[in-house]
C-alpha cells in the first residue's frame, strides 16, 4: 500500500509485471509512454521495459503488483 505522493523510481525486470489498481490513481511511465490509471484499471509492463509510477491522487494508492517470475529481480535505473 502506498501513501499520498509516494513514488517508485525507474526500474526494469526481465519478466512481465502487472499492476492492478484497487484504490486511487497514479501516473505510470512505461518505456516512452506516460499514462494515468485509476481504481479498476490494469497496467501491464512487458519484460525488460523500464517503468516507474507516482501516486497522482490526493489519497492512498492501493495496487497489487504481480511479478511473473518465481524470483523477484529488479534493476534500478535511477537514484
Amino acid at each position: 500500500m502506498m501513501m499520498t505522493k509516494e513514488r517508485i523510481k525507474l526500474h526494469a525486470q526481465p519478466y512481465e509485471e502487472v499492476f492492478v489498481i484497487q484504490q486511487g490513481c497514479a501516473i505510470y511511465t512505461v518505456g516512452s509512454t506516460t499514462l494515468e490509471a485509476q481504481a479498476g484499471q490494469i497496467v501491464i509492463v512487458p519484460a525488460g521495459v523500464p517503468h516507474k509510477f507516482i501516486n497522482s491522487g490526493s489519497g492512498r494508492l492501493v495496487q497489487v503488483d504481480i511479478h511473473h517470475s518465481p524470483q523477484f529481480i529488479t534493476q534500478w535505473l535511477e537514484d
